[in-house]
């Protein structure tokens, strides 16, 4: 990942080079200026992840080039350094656009992250606005966004079978879109003309499924007042999903086993067989394999059904296809109120991104269809989002030994859980404060103390 671009203005030319020299070790690129005039053509014509600025600098004053880089270039973020305890200056450059601003003097800790801070903002607005104007081809194509590694794979899978006549079950989490992947495959397929049939197996009681799938005949029993085909039939020419058949009755698994390997059913109270030219797709939130083990599934049932696998990942296993679709659901549900809804804050994207999501894809839409109705700007702000969400803290157990000896103090303990949650998030110290519920100096400083008493430990 290329380092990021600071641009550091202030008129104090020895301060600048100390800066300067401070940041680069740090990991970041950083180009000077004592004019605010000269900053305001460089940022014009260069690209920068940050600009930092002295309030107090000759010609324009920090808060004036706040107002010319937000004007220009709002994408960027501009942090204000301000003289101590200066309330009133650093309100009023928040006001001219300044993304965020620190007391003089600061220590080069606090500096760093803040502009640690506000590169991965610009990033997530970057990211916002990339979304925004993505095309919805992948969408019109299978019905089934994401750029995640897990998402290409499936959506590559799901090329390779869809045009074939085997059977595939589609397994996955609730909420993960495994009827969205059912579609895809129907749409897909040289059945595309004919109908799609759905039925939820867990939906339906267990007296009305045998006759919903197989159909029955004129008094095959009492509300029987007429002959009436069964899913089998209907889907004729085209395809059937049987959603949720792990919850099938194991009574009637050996029924719909017969009809797949005969391609023909038999209707209740009839005598005679029915062919059907039908495509099954099955999809299931439990394991099947596991299921065969303890009886409650048939083997010989879950090889028939199973020709084929697709997995649908979790939600929070997609990365940034949190951020595609929210998106996408934003655009949808703003159409539909009618209301001028363009996108997501990078406030709201970040606490997206932190989520896990267990009600996957469905909880995400039902999520946005709440920010959509309760904003009131163009743009979903983190006040719009549920308090779960909101408020969403990932947490972490520390495993413990049971030997006596292995035993340590707990500030050890501390320190052992602040390092693994700072390498879970990659080195990221403004997110390993989030998770640990601490301000970014008070876990620098804590990180300062663990370098001092192993100066040989490399931090991130």
């Amino acid at each position: 990942m290329a380092q990021p671009h600071v641009l550091f203005v202030d008129d104090d030319k020895s301060f600048c080079t100390w800066v300067a020299g401070s940041l680069a070790r740090r990991g970041f690129d950083v180009e000077v200026s004592s004019s605010s005039v000269e900053a305001i053509e460089l940022v014009a014509t260069h690209e920068y992840d940050v600009v930092v600025s002295d309030l107090q600098i000759p010609q324009l004053n920090g808060v004036a080039l706040c107002e010319r880089v937000a004007a220009n270039r709002p994408d960027v973020p501009v942090i204000v350094v301000t003289a101590f305890g200066s309330m009133d200056a650093a309100i009023a450059s928040i006001r001219a656009g300044a993304y965020d601003f620190i007391a003089k003097p600061f220590d080069i800790e606090v500096l760093e992250l803040a502009l640690k801070r506000a590169v991965q903002h610009r990033q997530l607005r970057d990211e916002v606005k990339r979304l925004r104007s993505l095309t919805e081809a992948t969408l019109e194509s299978t019905g089934l966004l994401g750029e995640s590694k897990t998402m290409l794979a499936l959506r590559g899978l799901l090329a390779k079978v869809a045009d074939t006549e085997s059977s595939v079950l589609i397994t996955g989490e609730s909420g993960t879109g495994k009827e969205i992947a059912a579609r895809a495959l129907h749409a897909h397929s040289r059945r595309k003309n004919g109908p799609f049939v759905a039925i939820n197996c867990a939906a339906v009681p267990e007296p009305l499924l045998e006759a919903e799938l197989f159909g029955h005949d004129k008094g095959a029993f009492t509300d029987a007042k007429a002959a009436r085909p069964g899913l089998f039939k209907q889907a004729d020419g085209g395809t059937l999903f049987l959603d949720e058949i792990g919850d099938m009755p194991l009574s009637l698994q050996p029924k719909l086993l017969r009809a797949l390997e005969q391609r023909s059913v038999r209707p209740l109270g009839s005598q005679h067989e029915v062919a059907f030219d039908t495509r099954v797709i099955a999809a299931t939130h439990r394991d099947l394999a596991s299921a065969t083990t303890e009886g409650s599934f048939r083997e010989d049932l879950y090889y028939r059904i199973n020709v084929i696998e697709l997995n649908m990942p979790a939600l929070h296993a997609r990365g940034s296809d949190v951020l595609l679709l929210a998106q996408h659901f934003v655009r949808e549900f703003a159409t539909r109120a009618k209301k001028a809804v363009k996108g997501l804050s990078p406030g709201a994207a970040e606490r997206l991104l932190a989520y896990v999501w267990p009600g996957n894809v469905r909880e995400l839409r039902n999520c946005i269809e709440r920010a959509v109705a309760l904003t009131q700007f163009e743009e979903i702000t983190v006040d719009d989002l549920p308090e779960r969400i909101r408020t969403y803290h990932a947490s972490f157990v520390v495993v413990a030994s049971d030997d006596p000896t292995e035993l340590v103090p707990l500030e050890e303990v501390e320190r052992r859980y602040i390092l693994r949650v700072l390498e879970s998030v990659h080195g990221n110290k403004t997110s390993a404060a989030r998770i640990l519920g601490l301000d970014r100096v008070t876990l620098y400083r804590k990180l300062e103390r663990y370098r001092e008493r192993n100066p040989e430990q490399q931090q991130q």
